[in-house]
């Protein structure tokens, strides 16, 4: 965990400073948990994960405790960092799956509300583009968004906020992709990036999934190989609309 995180890569640039500091604490010998108690408020309280109760749903122990088990490994370590750098948007997906839980029980099939929560945690990103790169997005018209669009990427900014989506980006690989919050985010500060997220996040506009398809190896400055317009030609990653988009 200590020697695998790149922090110059641009993905992790939103993450590096608390990420950083957590993990020269790890390397000094605190477990993870207490690594990220000391680094900040948060709205939870990181513990052990053996403190998670057996059999208690995970989201309904955090909901209902305050106490968020971490394990020691990357998928909870970069949970942590968002919960410490998005904390309202953290709290009210917690809110809104512990909601699910308790209406519906915890089964094989999650539902739409909380399948949408667990994507979007997992795998979710905010862009803050122009309106020109977001129409392009939204139709996944690849060679306009990446190529004829460019230059408007020096002026976009992409916040990856899925901790398992962040853990694969540890490993880069041309087929990651993110589910893309499908309105631009509003800009300015982390903690505006937070409020604004927290105000979107409600079970009607979860429940119709409002995510896009965004592979970030095609990013302008993310990839060196994409500087070749024939990366974009790759179908099985970046592909077309269907039917229904």
């Amino acid at each position: 965990m200590l020697a695998t995180v790149d922090w110059n890569a641009p993905w992790f640039a939103p993450w590096r400073e608390p990420g950083a500091a957590v993990l020269s604490r790890v390397a000094a010998g605190l477990p993870l948990h207490e690594a990220m108690n000391q680094q900040g408020a948060s709205p939870v309280r990181f513990v052990a994960s053996s403190a998670l109760p057996a059999g208690e749903p995970y989201e309904q122990y955090i909901f209902a405790s305050g106490n968020c088990p971490t394990r020691q490994n990357l998928h909870d370590f970069f949970n942590g960092l968002c919960w410490l750098r998005l904390p309202q948007a953290k709290q009210r997906l917690n809110a809104l799956q512990a909601g699910q839980i308790a209406d519906s029980g915890v089964g094989g099939v999650r539902g739409p509300v909380r399948d949408a929560i667990t994507v979007f945690d997992e795998n979710g990103a905010l862009l803050e583009a122009s309106p020109a790169l977001w129409q392009a997005l939204l139709v996944r018209d690849w060679q306009r968004l990446f190529v004829e669009l460019r230059p408007l990427w020096g002026d976009a900014r992409l916040i990856v906020f899925g901790h398992a989506l962040l853990e694969k980006l540890v490993t880069p690989r041309k087929d990651i992709t993110a589910h893309v919050w499908a309105s631009p985010c509003a800009g300015g500060s982390m903690v505006e990036v937070d409020r604004w997220l927290a105000a979107q996040l409600s079970v009607e506009r979860l429940a119709a999934k409002p995510f896009t398809p965004l592979p970030l190896m095609g990013i302008p400055g993310w990839c060196r190989e994409n500087q070749d317009f024939s990366f974009y030609d790759d179908s099985l990653v970046f592909r077309p609309a269907g039917p229904r988009n």
